[in-house]
């Protein structure tokens, strides 16, 4: 059974790295820039999208405050990308929001900030991979019909491939963030050239089609909520844009210069192709419904509403078909990477905090191929688990994704605009001073904007999916709490010996060996047993059958055991509680003793064996180890199914053993 889960585990996750292996290298800016920037540029694929989604609520005619809540967007945009470039140059270490709360406004809003990035870390596969099925959909229909499954796929895909420790190299990264980003600019170059200079018509597959208001009455404080909710899916656009200040340990030198020239890299490009994908959806007729099914009055029979890069990037290559399947191609794999920076963010923030003693230790760990496999297998499983209560669908999963990005951004703002009063106090030098009040003031707007934000997600998408994200972060908050509380009792418990109290040895070891028959197993554990030389060393059995015990009795006198053998009557035939109320007994007798149960068990080497053998034995230990005073060790005994067992240790008929009395028996 071993031999067959490792070799399934190589298989898997192959042969282990040495931990001297485990290297890192410093990456230029047109590097780091893909690497980290991936899962923010990939945003474009989806925000923009759910902007008109939310806006087809009030009918086809609302489709034209679209800019505007793209403007708006890309205010508060800014706002954090200048934001960040201050985090970057106060904290170059890479602890991100997690350290910059914990530093400033203390351990529990860093708790906070890292239950909510740990839920982002979830969301962010889960929507990227949503998003990318959406997309590859548009060329292969089985893909659009099987969403959930092909959802699920992907992420046990990467989750391997992460398992194995497959590093992101530059290069992997690098090109297709830059085939997707060129993709993206030439179709808006070549859209918007064929639309403005040489006058073509070009027309969106669904332009045209009716849309249909589910509210015709929405006007009011109901249409500016409605609005409001728009812009709160369009700041998906905002995700993944701390990434950079996570990574600065990463750029070559000057470390947060090149940090924050990156993140200025980000926030322009971003900008540009959010806002070109808005205008160019409008100037070609793009006509997206949140519910197709009953929104589009006049659509075909079979129609399938497909993504607005899917829609564009086919009506401005409508002469050029591989135009059309490079954008697509590269927006799939782009959102794929942009998945997978979660599948190295959310295992190193796991680490970091089970380090601090906010989650199990387990996951502080590598695993053999130098990967934070526990943390990489929870991420898969909680991602999996959204996909599929989800039916894989982005617009359902944004609500909950904005509530955990805009709570980090909220708190990692209040820390820096605290970072900068504490360091305002010390400093004298004017021209410090200036430079340090510059960036608290662009902390503060980063503030506002983010606080406002989050305020406008809660009030509008609360019922939507945002208090599923909420009830998460606060799970994950208590959970934590509870494990750091937990950690620091039994750091206390054991700090005996730092206190320069004495340890207590003591006084004597009394040994006891559990019987049930005279076979080799027991022989094996009273030899072992006597080889430690106890105080007091006696056999114990319990009588739940008179004529088993008595053929048990009658052997034992027969062999001549100078070890005594203790009979334990058990009129109800337990085995359990009345060794239990033996090994009670004999401390409270003496109360300094140690008390040594020694269990012979077996090994087998097939599963179900497990079933039929080491069942009593597993019961006595589990209520034995909460016995104070008492010690249990187990004597195994190699059955030879067991893939353990080894050729010399299997005594072969005729041999000669030493035995019990120091005579030699025949076996």
């Amino acid at each position: 059974m071993s031999k067959f889960s490792t070799a399934a585990k190589r298989l898997v996750v192959g042969r282990p790295f040495r931990s001297d292996s485990l290297g890192h290298t410093l990456l230029p800016k047109r590097v780091a820039l893909p690497v980290f920037a991936s899962d923010a540029l990939s945003s474009v694929a989806y925000a923009p999208q759910e902007i008109f989604l939310t806006l087809s609520i009030a009918g086809i005619a609302s489709f034209v405050y679209a800019p505007w809540v793209g403007a708006v967007v890309v205010i508060v945009l800014l706002a954090v990308v200048m934001s960040y470039r201050q985090n970057v140059h106060a904290y170059p270490s890479g602890g991100g929001d997690y350290e910059v709360a914990t530093v400033n406004l203390g351990p529990k809003a860093g708790v906070t900030v890292a239950s909510a990035l740990l839920v982002d870390y979830v969301l962010t596969v889960a929507v990227s991979i949503s998003s990318a099925a959406e997309n590859l959909g548009a060329l292969v229909p089985w893909i659009a019909s099987n969403k959930v499954l092909f959802a699920v796929v992907a992420i046990v895909l990467l989750t391997a491939m992460n398992l194995r420790g497959i590093r992101e190299s530059g290069t992997a990264f690098a090109i297709p963030t830059y085939a997707f980003m060129i993709g993206i600019f030439v179709m808006l170059g070549w859209g918007f050239f064929r639309t403005l200079v040489l006058g073509d018509d070009v027309r969106a597959a669904s332009a045209g089609l009716e849309l249909h208001a589910e509210n015709d009455h929405l006007v009011g404080f109901a249409f500016v909520f409605l609005v409001l909710r728009a812009f709160t899916q369009g700041c998906a656009a905002l995700t993944g844009v701390e990434a950079i200040s996570n990574g600065v340990p990463a750029f070559r030198k000057p470390k947060s210069h090149n940090a924050a020239t990156t993140l200025l890299m980000l926030g322009v490009i971003s900008v540009t192709m959010f806002m070109g994908v808005i205008f160019l959806a409008q100037q070609t007729g793009v006509v997206l419904a949140e519910h197709p099914a009953t929104q589009l009055v006049n659509a075909p029979p079979g129609y399938e509403q497909q993504t607005v890069i899917a829609q564009l990037s086919q009506a401005v290559f409508s002469d050029f078909p591989v135009g059309y399947f490079f954008v697509i191609v590269f927006t799939a794999l782009i959102l794929v990477l942009a998945a997978n920076t979660a599948f190295n963010g959310f295992p190193v923030l796991g680490s970091i905090l089970a380090q601090d003693r906010y989650l199990p230790r387990q996951l502080h760990t590598r695993g053999d191929r130098l990967a934070f496999s526990n943390g990489i297998v929870f991420l898969a499983g909680f991602a999996i688990l959204l996909v599929v209560a989800f039916d894989a669908d982005p617009t359902k999963l944004i609500p909950l994704y904005t509530v955990g990005v805009f709570v980090s951004f909220t708190l990692s703002q209040s820390g820096m605009i605290r970072h900068w009063n504490r360091l305002l106090r010390n400093e004298t030098d004017q021209s410090v001073r200036h430079r340090m009040r510059r960036s608290q003031a662009i902390n503060a707007f980063g503030l506002a904007m983010t606080g406002t934000v989050l305020v406008i997600v809660l009030i509008t998408k609360f019922l939507v999916g945002a208090w599923i994200a909420i009830a998460a972060m606060t799970a994950i908050f208590a959970l934590m709490t509870g494990i750091k509380k937990h950690y620091d009792r039994v750091a206390d418990e054991l700090r005996e010996a730092e206190e320069g109290r004495p340890t207590v040895m003591p006084s004597r070891n009394h040994a006891i060996v559990l019987v049930s028959k005279l076979h080799l197993p027991t022989r094996r554990a009273l030899a072992y047993a006597k080889a430690t030389r106890p105080d007091v060393l006696e056999a114990v059995t319990v009588n739940v059958d008179d004529r088993d015990t008595r053929i048990l009795v009658a052997e034992w006198e027969s062999n001549g055991f100078k070890i005594p053998l203790k009979v334990i009557e058990s009129p109800y035939r337990e085995i359990t509680k009345p060794v239990l109320d033996y090994v009670k007994r004999m401390r409270s007798k003496n109360p300094r003793d140690v008390v040594t149960v020694f269990i012979p068990e077996y090994v087998v080497g097939r599963w179900w064996e497990h079933f039929l053998h080491n069942q009593s034995a597993l019961r006595l230990k589990g209520r034995l180890l909460f016995q104070p005073g008492v010690m249990v060790t187990s004597v195994p005994w190699q059955l030879a199914s067991s893939a353990k067992v080894h050729d010399k240790a299997v005594i072969a008929p005729g041999s000669v053993r030493r035995g019990l009395h120091g005579e030699d028996e025949k076996q």
